[in-house]
């Protein structure tokens, strides 16, 4: 038995339908509808700077009402908007730490995991993903993508705690796996 495809709500549907089509009262209603999750979002993600997060979330929207006609309508309009609104975030993280030249001892405290000096991007990435898979979901979603446990659980469909419990390892092994690579 197949799962049966996936709708949009009756009035998500009117709204995708009038943005669509360039209405722009439509366009700010489903700004309005959606700006305070995704602000928070991008608020998160960027560390508490309200200014980044509102910069993000202001570049963010432009994507979406640029690539609405992408929209395929496989999951509900908020969870593809958040999708846009993570990817802009971490875009404007990127770009925000390659304008920090200088180390501040004072913004950026010793780390709580000794780092070897020649750990490479490319190590971290090969060490994330020789992580089980639930470990490796988890710690992606949470430590990259900026998600709460509350979202990994829904997206993930297992309780808050499960979620809670599996990044502790994650992140525990991963140290493991560093920490013998680097000695």
């Amino acid at each position: 038995m197949s799962a049966a495809p996936f709708q949009l709500p009756p009035d998500e549907q009117r709204l995708l339908t009038a943005c669509l089509t360039q209405d722009r009262q439509a366009q700010y209603q489903l700004y309005q509808r959606y700006k305070a999750a995704m602000f928070s979002t991008a608020l998160r993600m960027l560390g508490g700077n309200r200014e980044l997060a509102q910069d993000a979330l202001q570049e963010a929207f432009v994507e979406v009402f640029q690539h609405l006609l992408d929209f395929r309508q496989q999951s509900t309009l908020g969870a593809w908007i958040k999708g846009i609104v993570v990817r802009r975030s971490l875009r404007t993280l990127r770009e925000q730490q390659r304008l920090e030249v200088a180390y501040d001892q004072e913004h950026h405290p010793e780390p709580l995991v000794p780092w070897h000096d020649n750990l490479t991007g490319e190590a971290l990435d090969k060490a994330i993903g020789e992580l089980p898979a639930g470990y490796r979901a988890v710690f992606c979603l949470i430590e990259v993508e900026g998600y709460a446990h509350r979202e990994v659980a829904e997206l993930l469909t297992i309780t808050e705690g499960t979620s809670k419990s599996q990044l502790y390892y994650a992140k525990r092994l991963l140290q493991r796996k560093l920490h013998y690579l680097y000695l």
